[in-house]
């Protein structure tokens, strides 16, 4: 099986600097891409960033210029470097990773999310 799990919220003030970090684990053979997405209770979940296995990279609007995303291929781990941060960045912020198994099986795996907030 296979599982990832988020790290690094809390809660920051307006302009602050937060790193979250999701590592997979279990039987993976590679794992395609990694994203994180974030959601507001009731309001649906939106992609924040993504990045492949080629290190394409992609950004909601919203984040672009602040927020950096980047990969640990060796310990299957995925960041996200968010900066100036602002209170409409409040949010539970989800890893997701595309997981090829063992037995070559596609998985599309999701974390359990970690709250960020962002207030004085």
């Amino acid at each position: 099986q296979v599982q990832v799990v988020e790290s690094g919220g809390g809660l920051v003030q307006p302009g602050g600097s937060l790193k979250l970090s999701c590592a997979a684990s279990g039987y993976i053979f590679s794992i395609r891409a990694m994203a994180w997405y974030r959601q507001i209770p009731g309001e649906r979940r939106e992609l924040v960033a993504s990045i492949t296995d080629g290190d394409s990279t992609n950004y909601a609007d919203s984040v672009k210029g602040r927020f950096t995303i980047s990969r640990d291929y060796a310990k299957n781990t995925v960041f996200l470097q968010m900066n100036s941060l602002k209170p409409e960045d409040t949010a539970i912020y989800y890893c997701n990773a595309e997981v090829i198994g063992i037995s070559q099986s596609l998985y599309d795996i999701w974390g359990q999310g970690t709250q960020v907030t962002v207030s004085s």
